[in-house]
């Protein structure tokens, strides 16, 4: 079966208090609902000060679904980790890695925006260095010795679940991004399908001597929404999918960015997709393993019952002949 991906940022433009709460809630009944359907993960992110209310917390949701959930995994792709605290970072990972018994997946990013840096009193330019001593942190502080730190030898207690330390990535698609991985030994995973830094990874690997592997995503990302009449989806709310492609447009995946204007322009583009069930297992079929398949029911804002009625027609009308098709591919 494709690996599916049910996508959370909770953004809401026009959003009040009330309604932000009820979106939060229904973003975790369709957590376990997904779980239960066999969904392969659940995704959240990380903005800050970003109009519409962006996740700015991703860590603490993460552990809302995992709390929810049992079986999918829960990713945070990405957590800017250079503006967190990195002891303190180590131990809320390791609770939540305990917590969903090794469920969470964090990729490790280091943003795109100077202004979250600032609104944070962290200096942008110094991201690098910032993001090398948060990932040192981590690593060392995950083993469960001491270690020095700033001047001084910490301990960090408890060890997380996972072993030799919960799953994570670095993200990101430049060559120092692909070093950082190389040279500490961990996984990469390139912000849009991008062979040659693939292979710049290994190369760095092979000379540090560490070892890892690159989770290279689809030539081209596409972001989904089921319906059983897209016309009308796009009449009525390809509004919220607009603002969804308008919002921070630097610090989306290249795969998944959209240049249009209007809704028209969006709907001719193809990133964003508003298929008929049937329009679904069809483009799963002819794409194969060439496209990630992305779930954003509450894109941009989008009404909950909307997005609840296009979760429930992929898991119940998508999922099981796609589960079928693989199946019998395999027998």
């Amino acid at each position: 079966m494709p690996v599916t991906v049910l996508r959370f940022n909770l953004v809401d433009p026009h959003a009040d208090r009330q309604s932000l709460a009820r979106r939060y809630g229904a973003a975790l009944e369709m957590a376990a609902y997904a779980d239960q359907r066999g969904i392969t993960a659940v995704q959240t992110e990380e903005h800050h000060g970003v109009a519409g209310g962006w996740l700015p917390s991703p860590l603490t949701f993460a552990g809302a679904v995992l709390g929810a959930t049992r079986t999918v995994t829960v990713t945070v792709c990405a957590l800017i980790t250079a503006l967190y605290d990195p002891l303190r970072l180590a131990e809320d990972i390791a609770v939540l890695d305990l917590t969903g018994g090794g469920r969470l997946v964090t990729v490790a990013g280091i943003g795109q925006r100077p202004q979250e840096y600032a609104s944070h009193g962290k200096d942008w330019s110094r991201r690098g260095a910032l993001q090398d001593e948060a990932l040192e942190t981590l690593l060392a502080a995950w083993s469960g010795r001491p270690f020095a730190y700033h001047g001084r030898t910490v301990r960090i207690t408890p060890r997380p679940y996972s072993r030799p330390h919960p799953p994570l990535l670095v993200g990101g698609s430049s060559r120092a991004a692909a070093r950082r991985a190389a040279r500490l030994g961990l996984p990469f995973l390139p912000s849009a399908h991008l062979p040659a830094l693939e292979t710049y990874y290994h190369a760095r690997r092979a000379e540090y001597g560490t070892e890892g592997w690159c989770l290279m995503p689809a030539p081209r990302t596409v972001l989904l929404h089921v319906a059983d009449d897209p016309d009308r989806v796009w009449a009525e709310y390809g509004r919220h999918l607009l603002h969804e492609a308008r919002s921070c447009a630097p610090g989306r995946p290249a795969g998944a960015r959209s240049a249009a204007a209007d809704t028209a322009a969006l709907r001719r583009e193809g990133v964003f997709r508003v298929l008929t069930p049937e329009q679904c297992v069809a483009f799963v079929n002819a794409e194969g393993q060439r496209t990630g398949l992305v779930l954003h029911p509450l894109c941009g804002g989008m009404p909950v019952a909307e997005g609840q009625r296009s979760l429930r027609l992929f898991a119940e009308r998508v999922l099981p002949r796609l589960a079928t098709r693989t199946g019998a591919a395999t027998a």
